[in-house]
């Protein structure tokens, strides 16, 4: 049996490590990276819209342990880098202190700045996007169709983003909500076919709106540069097994979508309008309040939605071995809680964001 492959893009905090406050020094820390990369990993880490934050990118793997070690490397290595920069990385979503970001240099960069004014200013948000290996573009579309409901249920499992500006937000995941502010951000309307995709991709770069294809910010798309289905929708997670836990279920949600597929199971006939309700409650809940049932769209406790998502992808979970591992990743998150309510939890005991910055920067590359 074909084992689908799976990598994951992360953005990660530059902060002060006495201050917690994020740090404009993204230039200083790829430069270093530079310098020790090897040939076959040059361009692992990559800059961002804002320097206070860095990305790096896992290769490609079919087996959930070595996707820890590559996630649980490469935050280590971005640390390295950073320390060389006098900065350390934090895996937030959102700084929790007060912050003013700077937008890289770069024609690019310039561009985005000037044609989306503060929502791009403010765009200092980190998130975790999942590559899931697929055949061709006519099966990586009907994935995405076929995924749309259970979408935001990774939204909520990976909130991690509960400050804004120095304040609670009320939000597990409020960098959900700053990010949907782009114009083509969120969830798509049913395309049918990899033909109806690109022509929707293309109507959408030529009204001038767009940059290019790469301003597409659905919540999953086709990737431009790989044969594989980007899942777009979590925060970065503050855990490495919380990541792992987000990536296995992806894995599992592609494969049972592609299944369907080519048993001739058709997509859940459900509105965009009723998307975008589902993907606020999971920004607003996390994982600590309701959320909407990808089934009935109505109101349910998160356990229930997040087991629901569980045994819709079990068959294909127990067919790559991850069935029991994924059980107890859900069962610890549930008792750990996710980045939002570990950040909130920490805050409540020191009573300092700074304190709840630096904690999360340690628990960052603890593995």
């Amino acid at each position: 049996m074909r084992l689908r492959s799976v990598g994951v893009e992360e953005e990660l905090l530059l902060i002060g490590a006495e201050s917690g406050e994020p740090l404009s020094v993204s230039g200083a820390v790829l430069a270093e990276a530079e310098r020790h990369a090897v040939a076959e990993e040059q361009g692992t880490f990559e800059k961002e819209l804002m320097r206070e934050q860095v990305e790096f990118s896992t290769k490609p793997v079919t087996e959930m342990g070595e996707l820890t070690e590559e996630i649980v490397r490469w935050r280590s290595e971005a640390a390295r880098h950073a320390a060389k920069a006098g900065a350390e990385v934090a895996a937030l979503a959102t700084s929790p202190l007060p912050v003013r970001p700077s937008t890289n240099a770069g024609e690019r960069y310039a561009w985005v700045a000037e044609r989306f004014g503060l929502t791009a200013q403010e765009q200092l948000t980190s998130g975790c996007h999942v590559h899931v290996g697929v055949d061709s573009d006519e099966e990586g579309v009907a994935v995405i169709d076929r995924i749309r409901p259970w979408l935001p249920v990774l939204t909520a499992i990976s909130g991690n983003s509960p400050f804004w500006q120095g304040q609670d937000s009320g939000y597990g995941s409020y960098r959900s909500r700053v990010w949907n502010r782009w114009p083509s951000a969120g969830p798509t309307e049913i395309f049918g076919s990899a033909d109806r995709y690109h022509e929707q991709v293309s109507a959408m770069v030529a009204t001038g709106v767009l940059r290019d294809q790469g301003m597409i910010y659905f919540d999953a798309r086709l990737a431009a540069n790989y044969p594989t289905v980007e899942i777009r929708v979590a925060d970065v997670c503050l855990h490495p097994s919380t990541t792992v836990l987000l990536a296995t279920l992806v894995r599992g949600l592609v494969e049972t979508a592609a299944r369907g597929y080519e048993a001739g199971e058709p997509p859940a006939r459900i509105g965009v309008s009723l998307l975008r309700l589902a993907s606020w409650r999971a920004a607003r809940s996390g994982i600590d309040g309701p959320l909407i049932h990808p089934t009935t769209m109505l109101e349910a406790p998160a356990r229930v939605v997040v087991d629901a998502l569980f045994e819709h992808v079990r068959e294909a979970l127990e067919d790559h071995g991850d069935a029991a591992p994924a059980r107890q990743g859900i069962e610890e998150l549930f008792e750990r809680g996710n980045g939002a309510r570990v950040q909130r939890e920490l805050l409540a005991k020191t009573g300092d964001l700074g304190d709840v910055v630096r904690e999360c920067a340690r628990i960052t590359t603890s593995g």
